[in-house]
């Protein structure tokens, strides 16, 4: 067990869940994360004062213990963690760096009740479907664990079998997550411009289908026919046969770990061709398919022993439509101009950024994150060092980076941290330079005409404005007539001097309390009741404490205007 996990990690590796004991442990792990958070924002909680490097180091700790208590809730725990580290949107760097380090390898269950789920789901006993089959898992993880065997035809397979009582632990957690995440929807700080009933719903959906196997062999099979093409792609295939919502059985394809980078040279394997054919791959599924793997990390991809790359897990996929796939392509047109408008309008209508009264401070940002990097040129850039700024930037704004626009920004990082392992010399924006130009030929009618393409879109676009202004000036016009448009001005002095007014007021209020106590506490201590006035008396020195802070902070606002 990794060095870290507690002592009652994996209390829920059980077939039958006390669901008074999940509510109890999680609604615990909740609210001692807010009493630490709360704990976080005190400067008096910080030994000699509040520093920036003390912050960053108390969220480094907040961050391991969020994911090593993850660990111990489980599965529907370390999956919704995973899913929150593509979330960079809503989480500090600190947490989205922990959550991404989850590894959901925990003990495996017994083979008695493996035998028991396969009679359950195929109807026949282990004997009489396979000529052997090995007890010792090849890996077991939060969900399921896989075996080796060999079919009565003679093909090796692996045997993909779920752990039992998942689905009824994943109604228990979804439900009190339910609950958790109206919480913080409601919440005045937190549930501030976060849709977490959203995100609830949306992790709902990624937990359901990954634990049916029958639609990650459906997804094993698509990604098999995109790349039939393709030799150097290996997809192992499933037999369906032998496959239920439960188990899934695929063929037995062996590879080297694509992290393993000596194996791999030992192999007498070209390195910097396998890190190119990793890259190729990916933009592949991307830009030609649009069904992509959502987690290639090295688990997940290997290398066969003539250098073709296999990949395995199919549970959790993404797809690009062809709208969002031209929405990047705008997007793509604005970065390339310098243009923060057009950005900023593109991202709106890709449902990455979220339209708010003043977007002053996102124009601003997305400008200034184009002239820095815009100076470098487009194949000496680094995917991981962009996807950071990026998130840094959106962090605390309005972006909403969909799903699938943060899986495919983690698997570019992943595969350029594995391409550098495999290959030093290997730039990832270098190998997708000729794809980004295709795409944009494709999308633009012929290279040579792309400029002016570009230039008549534009041109039909002001025309377009220019036709529409009239009906607009109208519809305003009208908006104005009924009372639907609202002028909003907000001057900073006049607040400012409402605020004082409000505060002296306040301060008025306290010394007339402050008056009223001190004259209750000296009659009853002239009429010989001596512990009511002291009573009387502590409460007036709070009020007292109270108005000092107020003037206090009157002063200052005064010196600061």
């Amino acid at each position: 067990m990794e060095k870290g996990y507690t002592d009652k990690a994996y209390r829920w590796n059980r077939e039958n869940y006390s669901s008074r004991r999940r509510f109890v442990d999680i609604w615990s792990f909740v609210l001692t994360l807010l009493y630490r958070l709360w704990l976080y924002n005190k400067s008096w909680s910080y030994a000699g004062g509040v520093t920036e490097a003390k912050q960053a180091a108390r969220r480094k700790v907040l961050a391991v213990w969020i994911r090593n208590t993850l660990l111990d809730l489980g599965p529907t725990f370390i999956k919704v963690g995973q899913l929150f580290s593509t979330r960079a949107d809503i989480f500090p760097s600190e947490y989205v760096e922990e959550l991404s380090k989850l590894q959901d390898k925990v003990p495996a269950f017994t083979y008695e009740q493996v035998e028991t789920i396969i009679d359950q789901e195929l109807g026949k006993k282990i004997p009489e479907l396979f000529a052997s089959f090995e007890p010792i898992p090849l890996a077991a993880a939060s969900l399921g664990q896989v075996h080796k065997a060999v079919l009565r035809s003679g093909e090796a397979v692996v045997v993909k079998v779920q752990r039992p009582g998942l689905k009824k632990l994943f109604e228990i957690d979804l439900k009190i997550l339910k609950g958790i995440a109206r919480y913080f929807q409601n919440h005045p700080k937190w549930g501030k411009g976060r849709d977490w009933i959203g995100i609830y719903e949306e992790c709902c959906r990624i937990l359901w289908e990954e634990i049916d196997y029958l639609n990650e062999g459906r997804n094993a099979d698509t990604f098999r026919r995109n790349f039939r093409a393709y030799g150097w792609v290996k997809v192992p295939r499933v037999y369906w046969r032998y496959t239920s919502s439960r188990v899934l059985t695929l063929e037995y394809v062996p590879g080297i770990k694509i992290s393993q980078y000596e194996a791999i040279e030992a192999a007498g394997l070209d390195r910097k061709q396998i890190a190119r054919q990793g890259a190729q791959a990916y933009l592949l599924q991307l830009l030609d398919n649009g069904f992509f793997h959502a987690d290639p990390h090295p688990g997940n991809i290997a290398v066969s022993p003539d250098g073709a790359l296999i990949f395995y897990d199919f549970g959790m996929m993404g797809r690009i439509k062809s709208n969002v796939r031209e929405g990047l392509m705008e997007t793509l047109f604005g970065i390339a101009s310098r243009d923060g408008d057009r950005v900023v309008q593109s991202l709106i209508n890709l449902g990455a950024l979220a339209p708010v009264e003043d977007m002053g401070p996102v124009r601003r940002s997305i400008q200034y994150m184009l002239d820095n990097f815009m100076d470098k040129p487009f194949e000496n850039q680094s995917v991981a060092a962009i996807s950071d700024d990026l998130y840094e930037i959106a962090y605390d704004q309005p972006f909403r980076f969909p799903a699938t626009f943060t899986f495919v920004m983690r698997a570019f990082s992943t595969l350029e941290g594995v391409g550098k392992g495999l290959d030093p010399e290997f730039n990832f924006m270098e190998v997708a330079q000729p794809y980004a130009m295709q795409l944009m030929t494709n999308m633009n009618g012929s290279e040579g005409n792309s400029f002016f393409n570009e230039l008549s879109r534009q041109a039909a676009q002001v025309s377009s404005t220019a036709f529409g202004l009239p009906r607009r000036l109208e519809d305003t016009l009208e908006k104005l007539e009924r009372g639907d448009v609202r002028l909003r001005v907000r001057s900073i002095e006049t607040e400012r001097l409402l605020r004082r007014q409000s505060n002296i007021q306040l301060g008025i209020a306290y010394a007339l309390i402050i008056s009223a106590f001190t004259l209750s506490a000296t009659i009853l201590f002239v009429n010989n009741y001596f512990w009511q006035a002291v009573f009387i008396g502590l409460i007036a020195t709070a009020v007292l404490w109270l108005l000092i802070r107020l003037l206090m902070r009157l002063d200052r606002y005064d010196r600061m205007y």
